[in-house]
C-alpha cells in the first residue's frame, strides 16, 4: 500500500539533445541555525546540428540541481552559424575577463579545446576548431565567453543577405 504513494522517478526522456554536466559545485549559505549546503550544476545542451544554450540549477540534492540547469540550458538554446563541421570565420568570444579564441580549422583536425569550451563545441556539432582560452579557467565565465562568440558568428551568405549584395560582390 505505501508504495502506491510513493512518487514515480522521472524517466530520462530521449529528446536527441546532447547534455553535458561541467560542473557540480557544493555551495554553502551560513545562517543563524548553522549551513545550508547545496549543490550548483553547470549544464550545456544542444542538438548537434547547430543549437546550443547552457544552464546553472542549484538545489538540495545533485540530481535535481542537475535537471533543474538542463531545463534552464534547454530554454536559453541559440542557433549557431556553422561551415561544414567548422565554423565560417576566427572570431573572439568574451565575457567579463575572459576570452576564448576560435579558429576554423580544416577536415580531420578535430576539436582541440579545452575542458568547458570542448563540451560547448561537441553539444553544438563542430567537429573541427581550434581554442585557447585566455584570462580566466572558471568553467562559466569561459562557457559564457564560448557561447558569445558562437553568436557572433555569421556566414558569407547571412551577411550578403543583410547587405543586399551577392555573395560574390561580398567576398571577391
Amino acid at each position: 500500500m505505501a508504495r502506491e504513494n510513493r512518487p514515480q522517478r522521472r524517466q530520462e526522456e530521449n529528446d536527441g539533445l546532447i547534455k553535458k554536466t561541467i560542473q557540480i559545485n557544493r555551495v554553502s549559505k551560513t545562517v543563524k541555525g548553522g549551513k545550508n549546503m547545496r549543490f550548483a550544476a553547470l549544464v550545456v545542451v544542444g542538438d548537434g546540428n547547430g543549437k546550443v544554450g547552457y544552464g546553472m540549477g542549484k538545489s538540495k540534492e545533485v540530481p535535481e540541481a542537475i535537471e533543474k540547469a538542463t531545463q534552464a540550458a534547454k530554454k536559453n538554446m541559440i542557433p549557431i552559424s556553422i561551415v561544414d563541421t567548422t565554423i565560417p570565420h576566427e572570431i573572439v568570444g568574451k565575457f567579463g575577463r575572459g576570452a576564448v579564441l576560435m579558429l576554423p580549422a580544416a577536415e580531420g583536425t578535430g576539436v582541440i579545446a579545452g575542458g568547458p569550451v570542448r563540451a560547448v563545441m561537441e553539444a553544438v556539432g563542430i567537429k573541427n576548431i581550434r581554442t585557447k582560452s585566455h584570462g580566466t579557467q572558471n568553467p562559466i565565465n569561459c562557457i559564457k565567453a564560448t557561447i558569445a562568440g558562437l553568436a557572433s558568428l555569421k556566414t558569407a551568405e547571412e551577411i550578403a543577405a543583410l547587405r543586399g549584395k551577392t555573395v560574390e560582390e561580398i567576398v571577391g
